[in-house]
């Protein structure tokens, strides 16, 4: 086994002492959201940290130091959060046998946590919750309410990530065939498009209008990211975290501790099903490249209500009268 990775990449070999260097050229070769990205870096810290703490060399590691590896982290992490973590290393060591500095990817060989695909761990918020959500977002009294109301609009009418909507920028916002338009980074860095409803619309016009007057010039001036502090830097993911949870509390929703960005998506993806919109195209406005994952985050699709065999019984029904 070699120590080194080809001279020809320029790229040095990890040892638990430090890989930045490497850790940075595998990043750049993938094509990742900047929240999978951060999430990546840090599962791959750990493990070095990990190995180097037991004097394991990362590059002679076996599918036996994985496996101890995970089923330590099993020990406070979610299932999903243990598999992304094998992920990410199985990543890792596979840019490395590509640089052929090894032979072999040890995490191929380990067990890997079984995740239900039919099971997502966010909670979910009903119809009138999100109602009763934008309703305390639209009659808060803190100085950054038309933003946050932009924000919670965005978030509950078109179901993004909240990830993709802290990227927006103000040069994202754009008209087609008298649809007011917006364009994200999705997940794997692929661009996408989609339309405001009008009342995302109005939100996200309105704040633009107030930002503008705070800054004493005209709309079509400003310049950079869409959602910004007060100190005009780009609002992050933590920042929405804490402003759903905290609205969540003022509109007395009982799982207002748990909530997540992630919960409105979650509600959009179950009101469009309940509201009979084909699954393909939520499965399309959402970015899902397997329909199971939007099945996963339709909270209804259980009802018995919607179940498939009172319509065709409907069906027979009619053909006999």
């Amino acid at each position: 086994m070699t120590s080194l990775v080809p001279a020809s990449h320029g790229v040095p070999a990890p040892r638990t002492g430090g890989a930045s260097e490497f850790t940075d050229a595998w990043l750049a070769n993938r094509r990742l959201s900047p929240h999978t990205r951060s999430a990546y870096r840090r599962d791959v810290t750990r493990w070095l940290a990990w190995c180097g703490g037991r004097g394991v060399d990362p590059l002679a590691a076996t599918f036996l130091d994985v496996n101890a590896y995970a089923r330590e982290v099993e020990e406070t992490a979610a299932p999903t959060t243990v598999a992304r973590t094998m992920s990410a290393l199985s990543s890792w060591y596979e840019f490395l046998v590509k640089l052929r500095a090894l032979d072999a990817n040890p995490v191929s060989g380990a067990d890997r946590p079984r995740v239900d695909r039919d099971h997502s761990a966010t909670v979910g918020l009903g119809a009138d919750e999100v109602d009763a959500l934008l309703a305390a977002a639209e009659a808060d009294t803190v100085p950054a309410r038309v933003r946050n109301l932009a924000v919670v609009s965005v978030l509950a009418d078109l179901g993004l990530r909240v990830g993709e909507v802290v990227g927006i920028n103000v040069e994202d916002l754009g008209y087609e065939r008298g649809h007011r338009t917006v364009r994200f980074t999705g997940k794997g860095g692929v661009r996408r498009q989609r339309a405001l409803t009008p009342a995302s619309t109005a939100a996200v016009e309105t704040y633009l209008l107030h930002r503008a007057a705070t800054a004493e010039m005209a709309v079509d001036e400003l310049r950079g990211p869409l959602f910004v502090t007060g100190s005009g830097a780009r609002m992050d993911r933590h920042a929405v975290f804490r402003l759903i949870r905290r609205l969540a509390e003022v509109a007395r929703i009982p799982s207002h501790a748990k909530l997540s960005p992630h919960s409105l998506r979650h509600a959009f993806a179950t009101t469009a099903r309940a509201e009979g919109i084909p699954l393909e195209d939520v499965q399309d406005a959402m970015g899902h490249a397997d329909p199971r994952t939007t099945r996963r985050y339709d909270r209804d699709r259980h009802n018995l209500d919607r179940d498939p065999s009172y319509t065709i019984w409907a069906a027979r029904a009619r053909r006999g009268s």
